[in-house]
C-alpha cells in the first residue's frame, strides 16, 4: 500500500457576511446528515417509546399513521440517509472517483459477506434477519445492509486516517486500515448484542446459536474485522494515496460515527447491556474524539480560503 499523502481542500471559502451562498455538494452532505440524525432520533423513539406504550398514539389517526410509517421504513430509512449523506461528503471533499471506489468495494464485499454468512453461518455466525429492515436481497440480506457498511466503514476509514497521523503511526496506510476496521467492529461492540436482545420490542436480526459476548458468538466481531479490512484495504490500494482531512471537515465522519455508535448505545441502555456501552465508549468514541480534538487544537485548516475542484478529485498532493 504505497503513496503519497493527499491533504483534502476545504469544501468551501469562509461566506461573506450577509452571503447565503454555500458550496453545494458540502451543502447537499449536510443536510443529507440533518436528515440522517433525525431519523436515528425517530427511530429511537419508535423503539424506545412507541412500541412499549401504544397508549401513546392507539387512539390518534395521525399519529397511528405515523407508527405506520416507522415500522415499514424507519429501519431502512436513517441507513439510506446515512450512506447518501456520506456519500455527498466523500464527493466533496475525496474526490468522486475514489468515494465510488470505496463505495463500490465495501458494498460488494460486504454483500458477499452478508449473503455467505445467512447461508453458511461463516464468517460471522449462525444468524438470520427479520423483515424489518425491507427487501431482502435474494431473500437473505436486507438491501440497507450493506449500505450501512459502506456509510459507517467510511466515516471509520476516515476517522482511522485521523488518528493515524495525529498520533503519528507508521506505517501510515497499514495503520489507516487498522484503525479504520477496529472502529467498525466497535460500532458492532454494542449495536449486536443490543438490536437482537430478547428483550428488544422489535429484533432486525435473530442470532440461531448462543455466543459468549452477550449471545452473540465471538467469531461475529472476527468476522466483521475481516469484512472491513477486505474492503478497505484494497480501497487504500486503489486510492494509491493517504487521506488527512482538516479541522473544518474531519468532525462529519466524527458526527456520523457517534450518532451511530451512540444508538446503539441508547438500545443497549434500554435492555441493560452496560457492558457494551462502556466497550463502544473506551474503545471507539475515545480514541476518535482524542484525535479529533488534538488535531483541531494543534493543526490549522490545510490550506485555509482554497476551494476544491470538485470534477478533479478534491484533493491536492
Amino acid at each position: 500500500m504505497n503513496g503519497g499523502t493527499l491533504a483534502v481542500l476545504p469544501a468551501a471559502q469562509p461566506l461573506a457576511a450577509g452571503s447565503s451562498a454555500a458550496h453545494p455538494p458540502m451543502r447537499l452532505a449536510r443536510l443529507l446528515l440533518i436528515a440522517h440524525l433525525g431519523a436515528l432520533a425517530f427511530g429511537l423513539a419508535g423503539l424506545l417509546v412507541a412500541l412499549p406504550r401504544p397508549e401513546l398514539w392507539a387512539g390518534d389517526p395521525a399519529a397511528a399513521r405515523v407508527f405506520d410509517f416507522g415500522m415499514r421504513y424507519a429501519g431502512s430509512l436513517h441507513i439510506v440517509l446515512g450512506a447518501a449523506a456520506m456519500l455527498s461528503f466523500g464527493f466533496a471533499t475525496v474526490g468522486r472517483r475514489r468515494t465510488a471506489l470505496f463505495f463500490v468495494l465495501a458494498v460488494a464485499v460486504s454483500l458477499a459477506a452478508e449473503l455467505i454468512g445467512t447461508a453458511t453461518g461463516w464468517p460471522f455466525g449462525d444468524y438470520a434477519y427479520t423483515d424489518f429492515l425491507g427487501y431482502k436481497i435474494l431473500g437473505r440480506v436486507p438491501f440497507g445492509i450493506p449500505l450501512s457498511w459502506f456509510y459507517l466503514g467510511f466515516a471509520a476509514y476516515l476517522l482511522g486516517g485521523l488518528a493515524t497521523s495525529r498520533f503519528g503511526l507508521k506505517p501510515v496506510a497499514v495503520w489507516t486500515v487498522a484503525a479504520g476496521a477496529w472502529l467498525l467492529t466497535v460500532w458492532d461492540l454494542v449495536l449486536d448484542p443490543a438490536m437482537a436482545h430478547e428483550a428488544m420490542p422489535v429484533r432486525f436480526w435473530e442470532w440461531r446459536e448462543s455466543g459468549a459476548y452477550h449471545g452473540t458468538p465471538l467469531k461475529n466481531f472476527a468476522g466483521w474485522a475481516a469484512t472491513g479490512l477486505a474492503f478497505m484495504a484494497p480501497s487504500r490500494v486503489l486510492w494509491r494515496a493517504d487521506v488527512v482531512l482538516p479541522p473544518r471537515l474531519a468532525w462529519f465522519p466524527f458526527v456520523v460515527y457517534a450518532a451511530n455508535v451512540g444508538f446503539g448505545m441508547a438500545l443497549a441502555a434500554s435492555v441493560g447491556l452496560t457492558g457494551p456501552i462502556l466497550l463502544a465508549a473506551l474503545l471507539g468514541l475515545a480514541p476518535a474524539a482524542v484525535a479529533l480534538g488534538r488535531w483541531s487544537r494543534d493543526e490549522a485548516p490545510a490550506r485555509d480560503g482554497a476551494v476544491e475542484d470538485i470534477g478533479r478529485e478534491g484533493v491536492v498532493g
